[in-house]
């Protein structure tokens, strides 16, 4: 069962903590800017939760039981309906891969053959245990109550949306068809994309730029690092982290600082809003995200799968070692 994070989403937690020193870089800048009230977040945070609640509800352990036989107790019994799946069939303490499977799981072949198209959206609710759900709710704190104080809901909800979409889109086309996935990864992956394109599209009005472009890269690269370990759905958090890098060059400029105070300035003397390099970027951006999406979509609902055209991309998804296999 491909969790879209198990080992691997706990890498956003610590991306958390790195976004908090990288933010601090942005105080320095001289750049006023409004405060937004962050309830999105929260909000997103108590439906992954009560999600997570219901998930257990239907899975109800002691009445299904386990495919792994009669011996295989359920976990924590005291609680009854909400008891966990044996923890030889999920280590993550969470509900039979069946049942996320109906509730709404990513699913190839569902997808392809069946045309459940909102399975690229509901996976991003579901989550494969309670610990899945610990370490994503964590970085999703972390992470998406700075940026929504900074860029209001409506620019974050739409990137942590549409990042969580391609991140499944990508999953998807390399999924095997005996396998599932679930998981908010691909929507944290594109909120720390998004962090890194703000920072590149807004290069002039940040100071100390090397240090927080390097501690930002160290973080990223850790965390798609830690995805090449198995039970962790690498292919959502690299979709999502290229779309919210994309979506953050689209949605995340700001006015060039001059610009702030035209009102001081004469009518003749005033700079534009944004600076050339950021229009280009923003083109770009858009450009890329609307064939990337239209080719990706193509693609999976013709029943392509990524694997034949590119042998190697397993290995961005788990490398095997003496340790582990990565078929399990």
């Amino acid at each position: 069962m491909a969790s879209g994070s198990g080992s691997g989403e706990g890498k956003a937690g610590r991306a958390g903590a790195g976004y908090q020193q990288y933010a601090s870089y942005g105080t320095g800048t001289g750049y006023d800017e409004r405060q937004w009230w962050p309830w999105l977040v929260p909000t997103v945070l108590g439906a992954c939760v009560s999600v997570f609640a219901v998930e257990m509800y239907l899975n109800d352990c002691p009445r299904h039981g386990s495919p792994l036989g009669g011996d295989a107790r359920c976990v924590a019994g005291f609680l009854r309906q909400f008891s966990f799946q044996p923890l030889r069939e999920n280590p993550l303490l969470g509900p039979s891969s069946a049942t996320l499977e109906k509730m709404g799981a990513l699913d190839w072949a569902k997808v392809v053959h069946q045309h459940q198209w909102w399975r690229l959206f509901s996976c991003i609710w579901l989550h494969a245990g309670l610990i899945h759900l610990i370490v994503n709710m964590m970085s999703l704190l972390f992470i998406g109550i700075r940026l929504e104080q900074q860029f209001g809901f409506v620019r974050i909800g739409i990137i942590y949306l549409l990042s969580g979409f391609g991140g499944s889109v990508l999953s998807a086309l390399f999924l095997r068809s005996h396998y599932i996935s679930v998981g908010a990864s691909g929507a944290l992956f594109g909120l720390l994309g998004s962090m890194l394109s703000e920072l590149i599209m807004n290069w002039t009005i940040y100071s100390n730029k090397a240090a927080a472009i390097t501690t930002l890269l160290f973080i990223i690269a850790i965390n798609l690092a830690i995805g090449i370990l198995p039970h962790a759905d690498n292919f959502a958090h690299i979709g999502g982290f290229v779309s919210g890098f994309l979506f953050g060059f689209v949605l995340l400029a700001r006015p060039q600082f001059g610009w702030m105070e035209r009102h001081e300035l004469p009518q003749t003397d005033q700079p534009p809003k944004y600076k050339t390099y950021q229009y280009a970027l923003w083109g770009a951006a858009l450009l890329l995200l609307l064939v990337g999406f239209v080719v990706g979509l193509a693609m999976l609902f013709k029943g392509k799968n990524g694997n034949d055209g590119c042998h190697w991309c397993r290995y961005l998804n788990c490398v095997p070692s003496s340790r582990w296999k990565c078929s399990t």
